[in-house]
């Protein structure tokens, strides 16, 4: 069920096509997967509802809206008012590229390397591809969250493709590691493209905002730990 501010998102479709377009609400009540044209929505209906859809939620809805159900709508104006999180972050590490590759896809040190894990079992390797399961530190409210993951490294390309394989909250989670050498090190870039669930505590733009802030705290604690490692001779010598 698509919801808004804590109440379904049909509820207030329903309300805007009985207050503003003459829905009978016992006849959408009695057919809720009949379409607005099967509804008794007319042209004139239609428009007044792509109106009020446009000015509500900056959304504009097709000329062939009278095919869509209310349900059809409400998942519409979701999706389209929420798009899939799509996320950037990179960092310039002063240290040689074979070292940054060889630590950040170390999976089984991830603990000792991000401040967020508190454990990293690997489930399967096949060749450079790795399934695991990550648990995260407790937060606030005591729960440790943890999920399996997959990640399939390309050595040659210097890139990596990962996702999620237990979502959760997520709809589905994809991350692309990049390295590249740079003046001065080595840049490591996470692309980052998602969407949540409409059930999860938090919408795509607030997982957005949160996956950018922490990124940026992590990138920033790799970096100091690599470049660390660097100026000791290498991660032999940690």
């Amino acid at each position: 069920m698509t919801v808004t501010h804590g109440r379904p998102l049909t509820a207030e479709i329903t309300e805007i096509l009985v207050a503003n377009c003459g829905l009978d609400p016992d006849a959408a009540a009695r057919a809720p997967a009949a379409s607005l044209d099967e509804l008794g929505m007319d042209s004139l209906a239609l428009l007044e509802l792509s109106a009020v859809v446009a000015d509500r939620w900056q959304v504009h809805l097709g000329e062939e809206s009278g095919q869509l159900s209310i349900a059809d709508v409400a998942d519409l104006v979701a999706r389209r008012a929420d798009p899939p999180g799509h996320t950037e972050n990179s960092v310039l590490i002063a240290a040689p590229l074979p070292l940054v590759w060889d630590v950040t896809n170390d999976v089984a040190g991830w603990p000792e390397l991000f401040t967020e894990y508190a454990r990293a079992e690997i489930l399967h390797r096949d060749g450079d591809t790795v399934r695991f399961r990550l648990t995260m530190h407790p937060d606030e409210n005591g729960v440790a969250w943890s999920w399996v993951s997959e990640r399939t490294a390309d050595p040659v390309a210097r890139e990596v493709h990962a996702r999620r394989v237990e979502t959760g909250p997520f709809e589905y989670m994809r991350i692309h590691w990049r390295y590249t050498e740079e003046p001065g090190g080595t840049r490591m870039t996470w692309v980052q493209d998602f969407a949540m669930t409409p059930t999860a505590p938090v919408d795509n733009a607030g997982m957005t905002d949160r996956i950018n802030a922490n990124s940026a705290i992590q990138l920033a604690v790799i970096r100091e730990k690599i470049e660390r490692l660097a100026r000791d001779g290498g991660a032999g010598d940690e």
